[in-house]
């Protein structure tokens, strides 16, 4: 296989004329901020992502964001595989939030590895699958799950394994689907405690264990009212 492919999640059965057919393509680089689709466009290509993450993004009536899922490199948007196999228009926007590395496969192609590639196929309707158990984990989430505990996630995820988080207040809100005023407030309290410190554009955790148990549904509420 091609260099591309073995960075990519195809299946190891690929067919090998399969295989010789995606060799042809050429991944492509694009910087950080460039908008993939916006709400109304149509699918092109099918991408597969081999690094950096996307955003997807819907907007609201009131116009207030919230971001619906994020593709990491090795996956597919969900949006895109709607439309390359039902024609439908995207209703969200897709933002590069890093500098990206992508394989674009045309939709002339695309159609005839559905038809032809049972094992192209079934890495289609897989990872689609995946996409949308965690957009169902989302809207869980926002359904059911306290402002608290999802501001603590995602504080904890986008740390990773320091105690740094670079995002705004807005990006945070955008980030749990609240308003940037409710994060403000929830943040200045988690302050107050010594659970993170608020600089200018990020957020510092202080007390990552206090976090954890934040994320987890545990701790007291008091800390974050």
């Amino acid at each position: 296989m091609s260099r591309w492919l073995d960075r990519a999640v195809f299946p190891a059965s690929l067919e090998p004329d399969v295989s010789a057919l995606l060799e042809g393509l050429r991944p492509v680089h694009l910087r950080s901020g460039t908008v993939l689709f916006r709400p109304g466009d149509h699918a092109q290509a099918f991408l597969v992502l081999l690094s950096g993450r996307v955003g997807v993004y819907l907007t609201g009536r009131n116009g207030r964001e919230i971001l619906l899922y994020a593709v990491q490199g090795g996956e597919t948007c969900v949006q895109t595989t709607l439309g390359m196999l039902g024609n439908a228009a995207y209703r969200c926007e897709a933002l590069a939030e890093t500098d990206l590395v992508a394989v674009m496969i045309p939709r002339s192609l695309f159609d005839t590895l559905m038809a032809e590639s049972a094992c192209f196929r079934a890495f289609v309707f897989k990872d689609f699958a995946a996409r949308l158990a965690d957009m169902m984990g989302l809207l869980e989430q926002v359904a059911f799950t306290s402002i608290r505990e999802r501001l603590a996630r995602v504080l904890v995820d986008r740390a990773g394994e320091g105690d740094l988080v670079q995002a705004t207040h807005q990006e945070l809100a955008v980030a749990i689907g609240s308003a940037r005023e409710v994060v403000s407030r929830r943040l200045e309290a988690l302050a107050s405690t010594g659970v993170v410190e608020n600089e200018r554009g990020r957020v510092r955790i202080r007390d990552r264990r206090a976090l954890l148990r934040m994320a987890q549904g545990d701790g007291p509420e008091r800390l974050v009212t």
